[in-house]
């Protein structure tokens, strides 16, 4: 699978500009990707809660509809974030779209950073994995990545590929590039991580996005704002387990999973924080 990184600068509640720069960026890819991944919230960067009623957005709002028909048109699957709107509550959230445009997950961010996430979205509860190419991807966002207990998740639900949608700021750079090459050695599979870069609103983004094999050794990694392009050979997800497997070998109890679809009826496998957990 190629990946493509799309590491990137983005303007901070100003969803016009940061979608211009999107499509600019799928369209340039020409067709050398099957999946590009874009950095957290990318289409509104961190709004504070007088404007996130303003750039919040359903998964039918316009913005939403012209990634679709870009994807459909490349004919390359996305990841992208934004601030999403439901009901009374809004969430950071990350989706994948498939090559044909559909929905293939929508992931809403579950641990939120103090200082840009907490008092204006709500935590999401679940973890989702879909298949993209005979690739089965789950998806985390920024903080998200610190947590190990994340990234099992979605391998306990069959992830290969584990994408991190980061919003990562100077100077804590280092902290993700640390967690994302661990995430990726303690599950056994492929992790990229692709943040923003350049100055935000009062913060200055770390960028260092990267792609990590299943070993946990870094196969490459961005250098300034150009997209870089990896190829991510998946037999390596099954060699990593021949001689030790993380996932069958730890003596935690393994969480229960199910089926379910996604917005656009795709299906993937979900796994959901119990209410007792939930705070």
């Amino acid at each position: 699978m190629n990946v493509l990184l799309a590491q990137m600068p983005i303007v901070d509640a100003d969803v016009g500009r940061n979608l211009e720069a999107m499509l600019e960026i799928i369209e340039s890819a020409g067709g050398s990707a099957d999946l590009i991944v874009f950095p957290e919230t990318t289409l509104c960067g961190f709004p504070d809660k007088t404007e996130v009623g303003d750039v919040a957005m359903t998964v039918e709002s316009q913005a939403i509809q012209l990634l679709k028909a870009a994807a459909r048109r490349g004919s390359v699957a996305l990841a992208f974030g934004f601030a999403e709107q439901d009901g009374g509550a809004f969430y950071n959230t990350a989706v994948l779209l498939d090559r044909e445009g559909r929905i293939a997950l929508r992931y809403r961010k579950s641990h939120l950073w103090p200082h840009t996430d907490r008092g204006v979205f709500t935590a999401g509860n679940a973890f989702f994995v879909s298949e993209i190419d005979g690739v089965k991807i789950g998806l985390i966002v920024c903080y998200d990545v610190e947590f190990p207990e994340t990234s099992r998740a979605l391998a306990r639900l069959g992830a290969q590929l584990i994408l991190v949608l980061d919003g990562n700021m100077s100077p804590y750079g280092p902290v993700h590039r640390r967690a994302v090459t661990a995430r990726a050695m303690e599950n056994q599979c492929y992790a990229v991580l692709v943040n923003r870069v350049g100055a935000g609103r009062e913060l200055e983004f770390a960028g260092e996005s990267l792609a990590v094999d299943p070993y946990g050794e870094v196969i490459d990694e961005v250098d300034g704002t150009a997209p870089l392009l990896v190829t991510l050979d998946l037999s390596a997800v099954e060699a990593s387990r021949k001689d030790y497997h993380y996932l069958q070998d730890a003596r935690l109890p393994i969480a229960n999973v199910s089926e379910s679809a996604s917005v656009d009826g795709v299906t993937n496998r979900v796994l959901k924080i119990g209410a007792e957990h939930l705070r």
